[in-house]
């Protein structure tokens, strides 16, 4: 049901107007934009998203539903959806419910019917930004302060990881991965135990002591929300982790990945999110087609002396899209090779993983 006009006030003072959908609630977010065609509904469960209002350049949102097996995450928590047209017409027989209702439920706001060319537009120039999504009667003084003293969350991971650990089960198991949860991706968990993993998911404030009594033939440091340098436990564990077992980084994975060997990170101005981003693997010249969703990279220059190769680079803006210690089976990339939504040009990032877990267990080598 459509609800009472919505507005969005932006930090810097531009205002659109539009009709709520989802839960009639005021919040304020960063807002940032994401270009993906399809996937809504992994977008919306993605903890990624952790805490930030997305607005989606596709115009036509909600017209197939949601469907239980699409989740990638067990709870949603990303802070609200800002689309050109919703629709809640349940066009495909998997559908369990609409976006709509499943937003009202969780307490997620979104607005429809606004122009998100134009919003896109100015975060692209401006870069993301603050913004207040709120009832169209809220004076625009109000709206603009509220805007701009909200403060932007900070440790964002701690509030989207498991408070204890959980386990997947394989079929035909060859491997045991322990992956340690800083907003991890469903999506990776099944990549995974496709390929005959089993996968125990790990609180971010795991020790490399509780890791090493689980005897896994790898770890897998995953995606998550929010700047890297706020997850210090996971840093450290990286620190005490690698050279002793295969290690495998994916989002922020990657990012904690190199701040552990001495690199840098930065905020981009306004992120990569979507699933048209070209890459190129640097060993090989090979380019894919990517899936992302990140507000932070990896400093190229601070590489220098870490130990850490180059092995990955983003073709629109000459971004670190991926870096390795082979001596130490030691990788990770920005993107994500599970690729949900996106194309799955990126999934031999797995077997990569699985490789290096290969060697490790046929050398006869277990974690001290």
């Amino acid at each position: 049901m459509q609800q009472a006009p919505k507005k969005l006030v932006f930090e810097n003072g531009r205002t659109f107007y539009g009709t709520g959908f989802g839960a009639d609630v005021q919040r304020v977010c960063e807002v940032v934009f994401n270009t993906s065609m399809v996937g809504y509904q992994e977008i919306y469960s993605d903890s990624s998203y952790n805490q930030q209002m997305v607005c989606m350049t596709y115009p036509l949102i909600g017209n197939y539903g949601m469907a239980a097996e699409d989740y990638e995450s067990r709870a949603a928590t990303i802070g609200g959806m800002i689309v050109r047209e919703y629709n809640d017409s349940l066009a495909n027989f998997r559908a369990a419910k609409t976006l709509g209702e499943e937003m009202e439920d969780a307490g997620i706001p979104g607005i429809q019917g606004v122009d998100t060319r134009s919003i896109t537009r100015m975060i692209r120039s401006e870069g993301s930004m603050r913004a207040i999504l709120c009832p169209a009667a809220l004076p625009n003084d109000e709206a603009l302060r509220l805007a701009r003293e909200t403060p932007l969350p900070h440790n964002q991971v701690a509030s989207v990881s498991c408070k204890k650990r959980w386990h997947v089960r394989a079929t035909g198991m060859r491997y045991n991965v322990a992956a340690i949860d800083c907003g991890i991706k469903l999506g990776i968990i099944n990549g995974l135990a496709q390929r005959h993993c089993n996968v125990t998911v790990l609180p971010y404030t795991t020790t490399a002591a509780e890791v090493a009594a689980l005897a896994p033939h790898g770890v897998l440091i995953s995606n998550g929300p929010g700047n890297p340098e706020d997850v210090q436990p996971v840093i450290a564990l990286v620190r005490e982790l690698q050279g002793k077992v295969p290690v495998f980084g994916i989002c922020i994975g990657h990012q904690l990945i190199a701040l552990a060997n001495g690199a840098k990170t930065y905020k981009l101005k306004f992120g990569h999110r979507g699933g048209n981003h070209p890459v190129r693997d640097e060993r090989t010249g090979k380019i894919v087609i990517t899936s992302q969703n990140h507000s932070y990279a990896v400093d190229a220059e601070s590489l220098a002396g870490t130990g850490l190769a180059l092995t990955h680079t983003n073709l629109l803006d000459g971004t670190v899209e991926g870096i390795e210690n082979a001596a130490q089976q030691l990788f990770s990339v920005q993107y994500h090779p599970e690729s949900k939504p996106g194309p799955q040009g990126s999934a031999y990032l797995f077997d990569q993983f699985i490789a290096n877990m290969a060697a490790y267990k046929a050398a006869g080598r277990q974690m001290q």
